[in-house]
């Protein structure tokens, strides 16, 4: 993506499959505190650590000192390397060229995939009009990346040289970081960079002043040579090894995105999507979104459609799910696994049924009966376990829907809170919630019956007509022409208008067919749709936020209050092509509603796309840089509409 050098503020993004990832603006300056060129993931996936918060780099030409970075100190940039910058591509490296004077630089890199490396490296594309030096100074963090390193933070900057390299232990409780090099010569002197300021963290209302240190500094002779190079790994690659490893890290990009491919949106996604496949232990599974995000149940569950059976990654998918598949207990899905790596968290609703229907749509994707065979009795206990009840009120009601909830708990995907109370309670019976359990119900009689259990399937059918029956007269109102979002446990309906109620028209066994969703189709694309996505509640409402901005809890009480998020566009979609068929001329509408996100990806997103936009215009980008299901239903949507 050439060209985005004219957006200085957008961020991109390195992985490296581990957990670990860089992160930082085009222009250079760090905007926030999980900023870095190294965020190792100690105990992959989690246990993130911001070792290599950046580099200070400085061309010197003759007798003339030129900065090539960028740093904010009291509201103020400085120094303005940005003001040199020329060009700026992220594909398949992010990829920075300089110009002082005659003399042009390039700066290309790169992390290693399933090691905590990553590599730097300078190239003089002119040629030198004299001396020419380049000095590069790293600058450490080492600290949680939901940290911040202040002046009482302690470090022990000792120096430990090696051949060709440098190791540093500041911290006993995270491990060396070694610099490898070929610089020219070696300066063991220390420097405190004090109050550098985050722009996006104060913009976030948190602190957003940090001190970085740095105990040595490397030179080249460019005159000499024409290219540098510098590596920062926990392991022990080395400066030779940089141009095999990056030769074999654009080989195995180039293989995931497909490179027969003629279609450069399709290239784009796969890259995207390959971000959020992550191992953990032995298995893989999907980073819900970086940079603050671990592995969910929930988002993993609804991306791995797109991510891996979409991009036919079906060997990924399976091994996604038989990792969530060890950790069910009670029945359940964990909904998240902590970043200290400490027991995984079970307060959801939603992320098993999701489950069970991501199996559903692996087994259809690739006729893997020895899998389904395999996973079989644990979706009967799971099914079995709702029936009967497991944590947080989870139970089948006598109406055979799925009722939930307990005080203080929020156990859908909106699940926001603001000083211990719950954005928007949903207590009882969500209607997303029915559509993902009468799914669930029927997938599970299917499999039942093929695989010769027929006591279970005849059960498991009636449970899920008596469901179908009960939903219709539940949660239909027929003057508002849509579903309650939520019903209470006391009957009361909640018809605050949400695009939840999609799932009862897009799941592959819907619970509303013919004129009824029709009218709910309507209304959403009404209503709530923006370019980027749904809104998560009609502007109409009188606690519609449209705008996702200030602290923790102004963005908290905003978030599933009229936040518009990409990924409701796969179940839009889906809905439409259900409800219209799935002609030319159907998926044509739905194509159009993707594409802003296409010119997203194409432009500030640097290839991403993000969490959230705001409901209102101009609908800017908010939450996570890079999001999982908003990169997965889009790819998937894209797939369905030919867009």
């Amino acid at each position: 993506m050439n060209g985005t050098f004219l957006l200085p503020d957008a961020e991109w993004l390195e992985t490296n499959g581990l957990g670990g990832f860089a992160l930082s603006t085009v222009s250079g300056v760090n905007a926030r505190r999980y900023h870095g060129l190294l965020v190792a993931a100690t105990t992959p996936p989690t246990g993130r650590a911001v070792l290599l918060g950046k580099l200070e780099e400085t061309l010197v030409v003759g007798d003339e000192r030129f900065d090539l970075s960028v740093n904010r100190y009291g509201g103020r940039l400085h120094p303005r390397g940005d003001l040199l910058l020329r060009a700026f591509r992220s594909d398949p490296f992010p990829t920075w060229e300089y110009e002082v004077g005659e003399v042009r630089l390039r700066r290309t890199f790169f992390l290693v995939h399933g090691e905590e490396t990553a590599v730097v490296s300078w190239e003089l594309l002119s040629e030198a009009p004299g001396p020419l030096r380049l000095e590069v100074r790293p600058l450490l963090a080492f600290r949680g990346h939901h940290d911040l390193r202040g002046p009482e933070t302690p470090c022990d900057p000792a120096v430990v040289r090696e051949e060709g390299a440098i190791r540093l232990h500041p911290c006993v409780d995270l491990p060396d970081l070694r610099l490898a090099h070929d610089a020219a010569s070696v300066s063991e002197t220390f420097f405190w960079y004090r109050g550098l300021e985050y722009d996006l963290d104060r913009a976030r209302g948190f602190e957003f002043t940090e001190d970085l240190f740095s105990p040595v500094s490397f030179a080249w002779d460019l005159s000499a040579r024409r290219e540098a190079t510098l590596v920062a790994t926990l392991g022990n690659a080395a400066v030779a090894d940089a141009p095999a490893l990056e030769a074999a890290e654009e080989k195995r990009r180039r293989r995931v995105e497909g490179a027969g491919s003629d279609r450069r949106l399709l290239r784009l996604l796969k890259a995207a999507a390959d971000r959020f496949v992550v191992r953990r232990g032995e298995g893989w599974t999907i980073i819900a979104g970086y940079p603050w995000f671990t592995d969910w149940g929930r988002d993993a569950m609804i991306a791995l459609p797109g991510l891996l059976l979409a991009t036919r990654r079906f060997d990924v998918a399976r091994s996604v799910l038989e990792t969530f598949a060890r950790y069910v207990d009670r029945g359940m899905v964990p909904n998240r696994f902590p970043d200290e790596g400490t027991e995984p968290e079970y307060n959801n609703v939603d992320g098993t049924l999701w489950f069970v229907e991501a199996v559903r749509a692996y087994h259809e994707a690739t006729r893997d009966d020895a899998f389904r065979r395999q996973v079989y009795p644990l979706l009967v206990e799971i099914v079995e376990r709702h029936l009967r009840g497991t944590r947080f009120g989870i139970h089948a009601d006598v109406d055979a829907l799925l009722s939930s909830g307990e005080p203080g708990q929020q156990l859908t995907w909106m699940d926001a809170k603001v000083d211990g109370r719950v954005v928007t309670p949903r207590a009882g019976k969500p209607v997303e919630i029915q559509a993902l359990w009468h799914n669930a119900l029927r997938t599970v009689a299917l499999y039942a019956a093929d695989l010769g259990d027929a006591f279970t399937a005849a059960r498991l059918l009636a449970l899920a007509d008596q469901a179908r029956e009960s939903f219709s007269a539940l949660f239909w109102d027929e003057k508002a022409g849509y579903l309650a979002d939520v019903v209470a446990p006391d009957g009361t309906r909640d018809l605050s208008l949400r695009p939840n109620q999609l799932f009862a028209l897009s799941l592959h066994r819907p619970l509303l067919t013919g004129a009824r969703a029709r009218r709910v189709l309507e209304v959403v694309e009404s209503r709530l749709l923006t370019p980027y996505g749904l809104r998560s509640l009609d502007p109409a409402h009188d606690d519609y936020r449209g705008r996702f901005e200030g602290g923790p809890a102004e963005r908290d009480a905003a978030y599933h209050q009229g936040t518009a998020w990409p990924w409701l566009l796969g179940p839009l979609v889906d809905a439409h092509l259900a409800v219209h068929g799935n002609s030319p001329e159907s998926r044509r509408v739905a194509a159009t509603w993707l594409a802003p996100l296409v010119e997203h990806l194409f432009g500030p997103g640097l290839g991403q796309l993000p969490e959230v936009f705001d409901g209102d215009p101009p609908h800017r980008p908010g939450g996570c840089v890079a999001q999982a299901w908003s990169v997965g239903e889009v790819l998937r949507a894209v797939l369905r509409t030919g867009a």
